[in-house]
């Protein structure tokens, strides 16, 4: 039986929009391979990073609150101290069904708000590898 979690990739990887929260402007770095492999894997990719203007030539937003489009996941590359207030973000748009941590990143706090709210979430895993392994 698929556990929860289970069931928030699958959603997570279904979708079509992800907000990408710490996107990076520096090649090299997995806050900047990853939303690329995303872009290239046919998901549309919104950066979030207050110090950008432009990433993968996309409008980069200062934070979630300030994406006007639809999105589907937010995925985190923030430190953990910083995902209570991305999830609170979250939690105030009606659109986001996922909220997704990367490799080491956690806050089971925020994380029991954001299914108490009604989102899926996915804590301390790497969206593209779990892409990879679906795609196989």
């Amino acid at each position: 039986m698929a556990s929860d979690e289970d069931d928030a990739i699958e959603t997570a990887l279904d979708a079509d929009v992800i907000a990408v929260v710490g996107c990076s402007s520096t090649p090299g770095k997995d806050a900047h391979e990853i939303p690329s492999y995303l872009l290239e894997h046919g998901y549309e990719v919104v950066p979030i990073n207050p110090y950008a203007d432009e990433i993968f030539g996309r409008k980069v937003y200062d934070s979630l609150a300030d994406i006007e489009e639809t999105v589907d996941v937010v995925d985190v590359f923030r430190p953990s101290e910083e995902v209570a207030g991305i999830v609170d973000e979250a939690i105030d748009r009606d659109d986001v069904e996922v909220v997704w941590t990367q490799l080491g990143i956690s806050d089971d706090e925020a994380a029991a708000r954001a299914r108490e709210a009604g989102k899926r979430v996915v804590q301390d895993r790497c969206i593209k590898v779990e892409h990879g392994k679906r795609a196989r």
